[in-house]
């Protein structure tokens, strides 16, 4: 029972130690802007071994910008089509998780019925062709600082000790952290692409000019990308890409900025 005890005494110290390395690092970020997350690091590796072996060319654009470089309508956009209670909510929106929460529950449902109904048909037609199932999408109900505090420091795996420290790290990006700054951390780390990380190169990359000369139009395209920006980045006619866009845009008008 000692040794038990004593395991128990140094995860927990561990335990706390992980957590106190996590605030030191957000601390850092009140003065210093970040070369890079955890998430860039882990696309990065796996770049660079496709094109060891010869299966993708290696491709990677990232440039810093301050947010006064960084155009009003992308953040507007952003907000609008990722976190439209940014401004009101300390880090957590526990009303989107719980949504998001029904949500997934209810398609998770529907996909098992459709399972159901294709069993059915191939039992009484075994001759014919077993239709794909298509995966069930789970949506996050995550605000923008739960995607910065994901993409800053931890890994990209589903579990809910993952999850939860998200949530931590959340709140405590919010404690020490402006509203302005969490943002433009955001807005300089996310994916836009296959190895496009941040607004600047998100914009070079999609429309030939610098992040603080986005239009409305254009700002609102880059926002309802970022739940699949690998997805959109070749898609970039879709109509749903366009209707999204238009939807993002009427919104703007509506949302403050920190």
């Amino acid at each position: 029972m000692k040794s038990l005890g004593r395991w128990l005494m140094w995860l927990l110290l561990a335990g706390v130690a992980l957590q106190l390395f996590f605030v030191l690092r957000i601390a850092l970020l009140l003065v210093l802007d970040p070369h890079s997350t955890a998430f860039m690091r882990s696309e990065a590796w796996r770049l660079a071994s496709q094109s060891l072996v010869g299966t993708e060319n290696w491709r990677w654009s990232h440039q810093w910008v301050d947010a006064e470089q960084i155009s009003p309508n992308l953040k507007r956009a952003v907000i609008a089509s990722e976190d439209a209670g940014f401004i009101e909510h300390a880090g957590v929106d526990w009303e989107a998780i719980e949504a998001a929460w029904e949500k997934n529950e209810h398609r998770q449902q529907l996909a098992e019925q459709r399972a159901e109904r294709l069993q059915r048909q191939q039992a009484r037609n075994p001759s014919a062709s077993a239709a794909p199932q298509r995966p069930v999408r789970i949506i996050g109900g995550s605000t923008i600082t739960q995607q910065l505090a994901k993409n800053l420091l931890l890994s990209g795996e589903r579990t809910l000790l993952r999850k939860g420290q998200e949530l931590v790290l959340a709140l405590a990006l919010e404690t020490l952290l402006s509203k302005d700054r969490i943002l433009e951390l955001y807005l300089n780390s996310v994916e836009w692409g296959e190895g496009v990380f941040g607004a600047e190169a998100a914009a070079q990359r999609y429309f030939r000019k610098s992040a603080h000369q986005l239009s409305a139009h254009e700002a609102a395209r880059l926002a309802v990308m970022l739940p699949r920006p690998k997805f959109f980045e070749t898609r970039q006619n879709s109509a749903f890409l366009a209707r999204r866009a238009a939807t993002i845009v009427a919104r703007m008008g509506d949302v403050s900025l920190p």
